[in-house]
C-alpha cells in the first residue's frame, strides 16, 4: 500500500510538472466521454418517447380492417370498402376467449363549430369499450354509457386539441357542439396522448357512440357496417392465439372458400410496437458504438504522450532502477499517471457532456434521459481505456536497462 501511494504522488507530480501537456492529452477522453454521455442520453431519450407513444395506442391490440376496393384495375386500401359488421363484433367477442374487449368504428373527418369558431377533425363513431382499450381516461366528464350508444344519443367526448382550439379557456362540459350542422352535447374530454410514431396527432379526434355517426352522421349503404373492430387481448401471450381465431371465424362468418382471398385485414398493433422499440435500441447502440470511437482516439493520444513522457525521463527511470526501484514499481507509476489522466478527463467529459446535452435538449426540443448505468459506464470505459493504452508505455519504461538509461542524453 505505501508502494502504491508513494507511486500515485510521484505520478501526480509528474504530472503537474507538464499542465498543458496533460490538459491536451485528456481532451481527448474529454471529448469521447461528452460523446457517449450525449448519444447514450439521446438514445434513451429517442426509446423512452417511442415507448410512451407504443403505451399511448393501448396494449395488446389488434385493428380488424374491412376490405379493400377494386375498381377499373385501381385497388383501394384495406377500410374502403365495408364488410365488418357490428355482429362481428359480437361474435369475437362472445367466442373468442383470447379476447378482453372488442369496439366496432366508423370514422371520418368533419367540421364542429362552436360558437363563432370551427375546426375541422377526425369524428369516430364507436362503442364505449373504445377507451378502455386504447387505455384512455378522461381529464373531465365521462363517457357515453351502453344506453346512448344502443339509442344514438347525441353526445360527444373530445380531444385535447379539438377542446384547444374550439373553447379556449371556456369548460366544454355541457356544451353544445355542430358536426355537420347536428347538435352534440359533450360530455367528456380526454386526457391529451400526444403523437404517434408516425407522427399523428392523437388528440385531434371526437368519440360519438356509434349508432350515431353512423344514422345521423356518415350514414351506411350497408345498415350494421363498421369500417374497423379494435380488439384487446387478455395479454401479450394471447395476442397471437386472438389473431388467428379472429381470422378462421371471419372466413366462417363471411363465407370465404378456402381458395378465397379475406375481405377483411388483422393487423397486429403489438408487433408493430415491438419493431419500433428494436429500432429504437439500435438507434441507441449506433450511437453509443459512434461515440465510442472518440474514446478510442483520446487513449491513442495517451499512449502517445506516455511514449513521449518514457522517452524525456529514461534518464529519471535509470536513477530509480539504481536506488532500488523495481520494474513493477516502474510499471505500476506509468500506468497510474496514464489512469488519472483517463480519470480525470472522464470526470470532466460526463460533466461537460451532462451540460451540453441539456442544453441541446433545451434547444432542439429533442428528449434525453440519463442514466446512473450509462454514465458509470462511460467512467468505467474511460478508466479502461487508460489502463489498456497506457500499458505498453509502462511496460517498455519497466524495461529499460538501467546502464543504458543513465547513459541516455
Amino acid at each position: 500500500m505505501t508502494r502504491l501511494f508513494a507511486s500515485l504522488r510521484i505520478a501526480l507530480r509528474a504530472l503537474m510538472v507538464n499542465k498543458m501537456r496533460s490538459a491536451l492529452t485528456m481532451l481527448g477522453i474529454i471529448i469521447g466521454v461528452s460523446a457517449v454521455i450525449a448519444m447514450i442520453a439521446i438514445g434513451s431519450g429517442a426509446k423512452q418517447r417511442i415507448a410512451e407513444q407504443i403505451a399511448s395506442m393501448g396494449s395488446n391490440l389488434l385493428m380488424v380492417m374491412s376490405g379493400s376496393s377494386t375498381s377499373g384495375g385501381f385497388r383501394g386500401g384495406a377500410g374502403t370498402v365495408p364488410t365488418l359488421t357490428v355482429d362481428d363484433a359480437k361474435a369475437i367477442q362472445t367466442e373468442i376467449p383470447a379476447v378482453k374487449f372488442v369496439s366496432p368504428s366508423i370514422t371520418g373527418v368533419a367540421q364542429v363549430v362552436y360558437g363563432n369558431q370551427n375546426w375541422s377533425t377526425v369524428i369516430n363513431g364507436t362503442s364505449p369499450e373504445m377507451l378502455e382499450i386504447r387505455g384512455w381516461s378522461l381529464s373531465s366528464g365521462r363517457s357515453f354509457t351502453q344506453q346512448e350508444n344502443d339509442g344514438a344519443a347525441k353526445v360527444c367526448i373530445l380531444g385535447r386539441t379539438v377542446v384547444e382550439n374550439l373553447f379556449g379557456g371556456i369548460d366544454p362540459i355541457g356544451q353544445i357542439v355542430r358536426i355537420k350542422k347536428i347538435p352534440f352535447v359533450v360530455v367528456g374530454v380526454l386526457f391529451p396522448k400526444g403523437q404517434t410514431t408516425w407522427g399523428q396527432d392523437q388528440d385531434d379526434i371526437i368519440f360519438v357512440p356509434l349508432t350515431a355517426a353512423q344514422k345521423r352522421l356518415f350514414g351506411m349503404a350497408f345498415p350494421g357496417m363498421v369500417r374497423s373492430i379494435a380488439v384487446q387481448a387478455w395479454g401479450p401471450e394471447k395476442v397471437k392465439e386472438a389473431e388467428g381465431q379472429i381470422t378462421e371465424l371471419l372466413r366462417q362468418r363471411h363465407h370465404i372458400q378456402p381458395s378465397q382471398e379475406n375481405d377483411f385485414s388483422v393487423r397486429n398493433l403489438t408487433e408493430v410496437m415491438s419493431s419500433a422499440e428494436q429500432s429504437a435500441d439500435v438507434m441507441s447502440l449506433l450511437l453509443g458504438a459512434i461515440a465510442s470511437i472518440s474514446l478510442i482516439v483520446g487513449g491513442i493520444g495517451i499512449m502517445n504522450i506516455m511514449l513521449v513522457s518514457v522517452t524525456e525521463r529514461t534518464r529519471e527511470i535509470g536513477i530509480r532502477i539504481a536506488v532500488g526501484a523495481k520494474g513493477r514499481d516502474i510499471l505500476l507509476q506509468f500506468l497510474i499517471e496514464s489512469l488519472v489522466l483517463s480519470l480525470m478527463g472522464g470526470i470532466l467529459g460526463i460533466g461537460i457532456g451532462m451540460v451540453g446535452t441539456l442544453i441541446l435538449s433545451s434547444f432542439t426540443k429533442w428528449p434525453t434521459l440519463f442514466s446512473i448505468e450509462s454514465i458509470l459506464l462511460a467512467f468505467l470505459f474511460s478508466g479502461s481505456v487508460g489502463v489498456f493504452f497506457g500499458f505498453y508505455p509502462a511496460r517498455k519504461a519497466s524495461l529499460l536497462n538501467p546502464i543504458e538509461a543513465l547513459r541516455y542524453e
